[in-house]
């Protein structure tokens, strides 16, 4: 009894011996349960109008093994001021090149100094100053390489997808023909016209946006969708974009323009039959004052300064100008151009009167009789993307005598509570603050806004006469943030055109018979930035990339009913660089478990 007594306590103790672990186990087996149960806390921002977006993204990075908090701000204001803050991991953010080239897709997001930056990287920056000196043939390998660099490599920027544009016109009021929908510039309201052209003058034509918060009517302080439209509609440019991304002079400040040997120094001959308007009594007037070249050297130099303006949001676009100068010897114009002519006769074509003098003095300026202003603007390199961004809104004319006489603040020692900077939306917001001061020269100018809409009323000294002339005296823009609220309003004739059709919308707008859907392909691509400050995602890259590789493109293809293109960067619609991102659930969970 004893013996079996001894055998079974000795089996017992082997037993429990069994059931008990090393350290070195109880480690082992702790980290296994750290890597099953391993996750990030991310919180991402967005507004309400992305919830779709947001939630694709957010079901794909929980399915990885991540905890995902919403940051959902109502409006684009409260959304730009929680991203100031820094209360985000993840922004959801849409880049439009609104220029047609690609250094304007990569230069102010993704350079240290850029006014959009993202991030700090001297490789990057190296990248997209090389490529902005090269050809087109030679400029898809570098963009390549700054696209491996910032999406694969370092998880900067996370691409979700390239979007299509499409608006809808109701064709009973409006003349779709006259209707341009640019593949990168905005809306072109001189062009547009009624059917019943009887209507011109007694009638608005109402279009829609999402923000009604205006960043400035400056157009060197802002560059985002509150004000690209209104400050292009506003202000007139050196030139031009056509539909399709060309540079023109048509309908712009000159007549012509040319660029000499060498492409550093690009000319401009200016028209002379555009005068700034002011605001009276809620009405456009004609100021009496020309749109000269002493107006372009101010606007452009002050375009060019990061100085020149307190939250100057645009300057990286224009650093590339060196010099900006009015041309007053005529013998400059026997400068070659690159294909064998003068400059002058490049600037002579298919105008009415040759040039017979050039005069420095707007005042002075008739072209009738061949007195011409010609601006050069020289580059400190061989630069023709130069003249994309003079055709950009932020490149807008602005009076040198206007703009001077409202900013007589120090710069340096600006306060937003006191001051009146140029273009403040509150001079022209309906209430006791409201002083108009605007002096548009573009074809339309903002009489005021409100909190539900904004009023503008043509130029009546905008190339009048000519096929340039605004035909529409009153142009409205209704602020409607909610898409479905917009597509409403557009069937039930509220606004007459709405620019930015959701793509699971538009067999709404195809099978409405009083409207037609206008479609083309855009240069607008959705990403998502990480905060790169005092956040975890700011010194992960491992982090980053598991964010990466859990975003599967084709299930925002999917949701939009094909009606999306996939992405790398910002610069995918204007170039082809080969590279492509697929999604990679196994990786993305080994890297979120480092």
């Amino acid at each position: 009894m004893k013996k079996k007594l001894i055998l079974l306590l000795l089996a017992l103790v082997l037993l429990l011996a069994g059931c008990l672990n090393t350290e070195s186990e109880v480690k082992e087996e702790d980290d296994s349960d750290a890597s099953i149960d391993a996750s990030a806390t991310v919180e991402i921002l967005g507004t309400g109008t992305n919830q779709d977006d947001i939630n694709i993204l957010r079901d794909q990075l929980t399915k990885n093994g991540f905890n995902v908090e919403l940051n959902i701000q109502p409006d684009y204001g409260s959304f730009t001021s929680q991203k100031e803050a820094g209360n985000y991991d993840i922004a959801l953010n849409s880049w439009t090149t609104v220029t047609g080239n690609p250094d304007y897709a990569v230069r102010s997001l993704f350079t240290s100094d850029g006014d959009n930056s993202l991030f700090a990287d001297e490789k990057a920056d190296e990248l997209i100053e090389k490529a902005s000196s090269q050809l087109p043939e030679e400029y898809t390998e570098t963009y390549k390489e700054l696209e491996q660099h910032i999406v694969f490599d370092n998880a900067y920027i996370v691409p979700l997808y390239t979007s299509y544009k499409a608006q809808g016109v109701n064709h009973e009021i409006v003349d779709e023909s006259t209707v341009r929908l640019p593949k990168s510039r905005a809306a072109v309201w001189e062009a547009m016209d009624f059917n019943d052209e009887s209507l011109r003058d007694t009638q608005a034509l109402i279009h829609q946006q999402a923000i009604g918060s205006l960043t400035s009517l400056d157009p060197i302080k802002g560059n985002d969708g509150s004000i690209n439209t209104l400050n292009t509609n506003m202000y007139v440019r050196l030139v031009n974009l056509t539909d399709d991304d060309q540079v023109v002079s048509d309908g712009s400040l000159s007549l012509n323009h040319t660029i000499a040997e060498g492409n550093t120094d690009y000319y401009f001959l200016l028209r002379d039959d555009i005068h700034f308007a002011a605001v009276e009594d809620n009405n456009a007037v004609d100021s009496g004052e020309l749109v000269g070249a002493e107006d372009v050297v101010y606007s452009l130099e002050r375009a060019k300064d990061k100085d020149s303006v307190p939250d100057h949001r645009t300057y990286s676009l224009h650093e590339s100008m060196e010099e900006i100068s009015i041309v007053s010897d005529p013998a400059e114009l026997d400068t070659q151009t690159a294909d064998g002519k003068t400059v002058k006769e490049s600037l002579e074509e298919g105008i009415d009167q040759n040039i017979s003098s050039l005069v420095t003095d707007k005042t002075d300026a008739d072209n009738a009789s061949g007195a011409y202003q010609v601006v050069k603007v020289t580059t400190e390199k061989a630069f023709p993307q130069v003249l994309n961004y003079l055709a950009h809104q932020s490149a807008g004319i602005v009076s040198k005598e206007q703009v001077e006489s409202i900013n007589t603040y120090e710069v340096e020692e600006y306060d937003v509570n006191t001051d009146i900077a140029y273009g403040d939306q509150k001079t022209v917001t309906e209430g006791e603050n409201y002083d108009n001061h605007l002096y548009a020269s573009g074809p339309y100018i903002l009489t005021y806004k409100n909190d539900y809409e904004a009023h503008f009323i043509k130029n009546p000294a905008y190339m009048p006469g000519t096929e340039y002339e605004p035909k529409i005296n009153e142009v409205v823009v209704k602020f409607i943030q909610d898409p479905d609220s917009a597509l409403s309003a557009l069937r039930n004739g509220e606004i007459h055109i709405l620019n930015g059709v959701p793509e699971n919308k538009y067999e709404i707008v195809t099978d409405d018979e009083k409207l037609t859907l206008q479609q083309n392909e855009s240069n607008g691509v959705r990403y998502l930035s990480f905060n790169m400050k005092d956040r975890e995602v700011s010194d992960s890259v491992a982090l980053r990339q598991a964010v990466l590789y859990s975003v599967n493109q084709q299930d925002f293809i999917d949701f939009f009913q094909g009606h999306k293109m996939k992405a790398v960067s910002t610069v995918s619609p204007l170039v082809d660089t080969g590279l492509e991102l697929e999604a990679d659930d196994e990786k993305a969970k080994e890297l979120l478990e480092e």
